[in-house]
């Protein structure tokens, strides 16, 4: 039976009981105690807790799980997968163990058909019924075990409902293992299918085999899983979940494409890299991302040793996106919403396999020899090094990686600590994670020190602020002025009695119309008037607000400089925007949302904001994605931004709790931290967004949006960046203007864009210039390629010039030694046997060509059957050249720096190059010539002995 079949065998058995089929949730859940959805009841936690009213008292669901906890056992075991479905009927006041064990029994036996004589089952130690129950249908007392709390007595792992359960194991035979039933071996005996008896609730703490229970749940509620991956162990009689029908394909291709293994159990190697490609599959079309931390790590850390283990396997081309694509298509029929993340997942797993890749390579590198240190140390008397890699103890003489070895692989290399944890252990190392994590403690500890402003604790005067005054009341929704009081007065996280003209400090009122910058949107700015009844002057203080930002406690942080008078705590306050910034910044604020909205529509739900900043007249904004946006589609997406605005929907505002506003589909930010009660900003029908920010009453207002930037500001996240409203509008201007002056380069008259084509206006259209400008490109890259063609002529010709002044040497090599001067240089060389007349070339145009070039054209054009050399120099705006070449032979090759270095200490200047080519400069010009001499002098031995070797 296929693992299809089993699952629509299973939802067709409880909806003939009376249960209504849910669809699965999300992986992701919103559940704050968990990561992952990591099991079928994790939807339905409100209604076991009584805080949620479940839409029927018998549900039943094919669930997507991911549990991380077993990632290490992966492929060692035959049962464990870190992405499975769990089939589950759950009952909320509606029936017990009495229906429900006859039920399992019943399924299992009639409709799956198992021989009820291979069935075990486990109970709670303290449970006394349900032994009875399972006698009752058959199964006799020595199959029927009691476990502690670890085994049956089941919670999420956390806070939560919970209880005793009772699980059913199949016995697949001695070839699998011992005997002695699920507790000796749950290889052999493999559980199939758990029932839980849900009636308390688990509270903070404790183990998995002690955790405190402190209380009862509204109902006695009954859950119920059966893995559908373990059934089809069973049914189609493999030897672990890896080769069941929706991943053999998958693992057949891998040890396909295995050559040159280097793993220990290349079995072993391909469960892995089969059962990570999956699970990561399913968490990308599910909405998370490769990341830093969170559950973005997690979905890293599966890649990357999917990554590893492909490479242990010998697989040196990209793997993965291939991978990922046969999951998706044996898997489709269950879960069709795969389909439409396809290019996402195939993205993002080839993104992050490249990008690992490379730091595999040479992380590796180094942990092996790093490994090998380790070991050899051990070998040996204990250093101060060795005593920190025998771990927390420093007793253990078993082979170990310090913890500082792991931090820098870490820290300057980016390998993962987990991964080197695992190499070590495949190595028989451990490593010494206490000293790691200390390592990165202190590392952090230094950043938040860094961040820590200096004088005064800044951070603790606002909190005692705040505990004194209660946050600021901000009003600046609906107004854009306001009266209030002054509550303090900072200056380095110290509290004034006054503040005076020229000064520059931090105020806080008891309320504000100045928005606080979050949220990505910045700070207001604008005045503030204080009535100051202490002035000298008797007139009032006058304040520019340079920014706003959010304190501690709910307080608004003014950063102003007193432009007139002073002022005092205590004093009446008048509070004004700067309103045309304002508007600007909630234009800007606007578009961001409708960007996003068309974005996720664009590019698909994984694009999610990633951060942003929302400025008067322009926004940037960062999102989730893996592959550049080229010109098309950032047009495309500028055009639909534009077009949404242009239709003027409502931009409408409202409050609700932060549940209600989840239900109706409004977006929460990744990182934001939201009240019970939120704020949700609705544009037209196509974004809801929880939204502190100030925005425009009208879509249109926003516009226009002119999107003038796309790049990449990490793995898997992209960055726009829009001018909008009136700064739009004058970047379009600019480039108008640009036009023109481009036209009047080209030599055009009128004004681009003042004719269309086909009008009979005088003017030429942008597209005419750009036809001209192209044809004007083309001829300059013709005239380039002619005068590089001309200039390797004159190369050529100067080389022959060269060679035709070639001298031979004594024992059959041959060398040219000339000077190639600007105009007017008189210099000459006899040493050595140079013609004192030089080259003859002074003057010629060789002067501008590059020495090196020269000196391989030569060597390249002479005689190919003997030793030989090429010395050149020439003096060039007050400093003496030279180069020099010898043929690249095994006799000639590194030995041209070293016979140029001499010459190169005679003009002041030493010798630089590798191979069979040197260079050298200085600044004494006038002894040029003695350097010639001698670097000829040099070659000519070295020829000599080349020759005669």
């Amino acid at each position: 039976m296929r693992t299809v079949d089993i699952r629509r065998t299973f939802l067709n058995f409880f909806t003939d009981r009376g249960h209504q089929v849910v669809p699965s949730s999300s992986l992701v859940t919103d559940d704050p105690t968990m990561l992952f959805t990591t099991a079928g009841m994790v939807q339905f936690k409100p209604y076991f807790l009584g805080t949620s009213a479940p839409p029927a008292s018998r549900l039943t669901s094919a669930q997507k799980c991911v549990r991380t906890v077993d990632i290490d056992g992966i492929g060692r075991t035959d049962r464990h997968t870190t992405f499975f479905e769990m089939l589950g009927n759950f009952s909320f006041g509606s029936y017990g163990p009495d229906e429900v064990v006859p039920w399992a029994y019943e399924f299992l036996t009639e409709r799956l058909g198992l021989d009820p004589c291979r069935l075990w089952a486990t109970v709670y130690r303290d449970d006394d019924e349900t032994p009875a129950r399972w006698q009752r249908l058959g199964i006799p007392p020595e199959r029927i075990q009691r476990l502690g709390m670890a085994d049956n007595y089941w919670s999420t792992g956390g806070p939560g409902p919970c209880g005793p359960c009772t699980e059913i194991f199949y016995d697949r035979g001695p070839e699998f293992g011992r005997d002695g039933g699920p507790a000796a071996d749950p290889d052999r005996f493999l559980e199939v299918w758990n029932l839980v008896f849900m009636r308390y609730v688990r509270g903070e703490g404790g183990t998995d085999d002690d955790f405190p229970v402190v209380g009862d749940l509204p109902q006695a509620c009954v859950e119920s899983g059966l893995g559908a991956e373990r059934a089809a162990v069973v049914l189609q009689d493999v030897p672990h979940i890896h080769r069941t029908d929706a991943l053999l394909p998958v693992l057949s291709n891998v040890l396909g494409r295995a050559a040159g293994t280097r793993s220990r159990s290349p079995e072993l190697s391909a469960r892995i890299v089969v059962d990570h490609v999956r699970a990561a599959a399913f968490l990308l079309a599910d909405g998370v991302l490769p990341g830093p931390d969170g559950r973005g790590y997690v979905l890293r850390r599966l890649v990357r040793r999917a990554v590893r283990h492909a490479r242990l396997l010998g697989v040196g081309s990209p793997i993965l996106a291939d991978l990922a694509d046969q999951v998706i298509d044996t898997h489709v029929e269950s879960w069709p919403e795969l389909s439409g993340h396809r290019a996402l997942v195939r993205q993002a797993v080839a993104h992050e396999e490249e990008a690992f890749g490379r730091t595999l390579t040479h992380g590796t590198r180094l942990l092996d020899t790093a490994i090998r240190r380790a070991r050899a140390e051990t070998r040996t008397p204990e250093s101060s090094e060795s005593s920190e890699s025998s771990g927390p103890s420093g007793s253990s003489r078993r082979p170990a990686l310090s913890g500082r070895t792991a931090f820098e692989l870490h820290d300057t290399y980016g390998f993962p600590v987990d991964l080197t944890v695992e190499v070590a252990a495949e190595a028989g190392l451990t490593v010494d994670t206490d000293r790691f994590a200390a390592l990165m403690e202190d590392q952090r500890e230094r950043a938040r020190q860094a961040r820590t402003s200096a004088p005064g604790d800044v951070g603790v005067s606002y909190r005692v602020l705040a505990e004194r005054h209660g946050p600021t009341r901000f009003v600046g929704y609906d107004r854009h002025e306001s009266d209030g009081t002054v509550l303090a007065l900072l200056r380095d996280g110290r509290e004034l009695a006054v503040a005076t003209e020229g000064e520059r400090c931090t105020l806080v009122l008891d309320r504000t119309p100045m928005y606080a910058e979050s949220g990505g949107q910045v700070g207001d700015t604008g005045t503030i008037r204080v009535s100051s009844g202490s002035s000298r002057s008797g007139d009032d203080a006058r304040l520019r607000v340079l920014d706003t930002r959010r304190g501690p406690g709910g307080l608004h942080v003014h950063e102003v400089e007193v432009v007139h008078g002073e002022l005092r705590p205590g004093e009446p306050a008048r509070t004004t925007v700067d309103v045309q910034r304002r508007q600007a910044t909630a234009r800007s604020h606007s578009a961001t949302h409708v960007l996003h909205a068309v974005l996720r529509e664009y590019l698909g739900d994984h694009a999610r904001q990633q951060g942003s900043l929302v400025a008067p007249g322009r926004l940037r904004f960062d999102v989730s994605h893996f592959a550049p946006l080229d010109p098309d589609q950032v047009r495309a997406v500028e055009e639909e931004v534009n077009q949404r605005l242009l239709a003027d929907p409502e931009v409408r505002v409202w409050e609700t709790s932060q549940d209600e506003a989840r239900a109706a589909g409004a977006i929460a930010l990744f990182g934001e931290t939201y009240g019970e009660v939120v704020r949700v900003v609705d544009i037209g029908d196509f974004s809801r967004e929880l939204c502190g920010g100030t925005h425009v009453g009208h879509a249109s207002a926003a516009g226009p949006v002119r999107i003038v930037g796309e790049s990449s500001v990490g793995a898997g996240v992209r960055r726009l960046e829009a001018l909008t409203g009136v700064d739009a509008l004058r970047y379009a201007d600019h480039e108008h203007r640009l036009l023109e002056q481009i036209q009047d380069l080209l030599g055009g008259s009128g004004r681009p864009g003042s004719g269309r084509p086909g009008s009979a206006g005088p003017g030429r259209s942008p597209d005419r210039i750009l036809d001209q400008l192209r044809r004007r490109l083309t001829d300059l890259a013709d005239a380039e390629r002619e005068l590089g063609r001309r200039r390797r002529a004159d190369l050529l010709a100067g080389a022959d010039r060269l060679l035709g002044r070639r001298r031979d040497t004594a024992s059959g090599g041959w060398l040219v030694a000339s000077r190639v001067d600007e105009p007017g240089v008189e210099a000459g060389v006899e040493a050595g046997g140079v013609d004192p007349r030089g080259s003859g070339l002074r003057g010629s145009g060789l002067r501008d060509l590059d020495l090196r070039e020269l000196a391989q054209a030569v060597l390249e054009r002479g005689p190919r059957d003997r030793p030989a050399g090429v010395v050149l120099a020439r003096a060039v705006d007050g400093r003496a050249q030279l180069v020099l070449a010898v043929d690249p032979s095994p006799a000639g090759r590194g030995a041209a720096k070293e016979l140029l270095t001499p010459a190169g200490r005679a003009i002041g200047g030493g010798a630089g190059g590798n191979g069979s080519f040197a260079h050298a400069g200085g600044r004494e010009v006038d002894r040029l010539d003695t350097a010639l001499a001698l670097a000829t002098d040099r070659l000519t031995e070295h020829l000599d002995a080349t020759a005669g070797a």
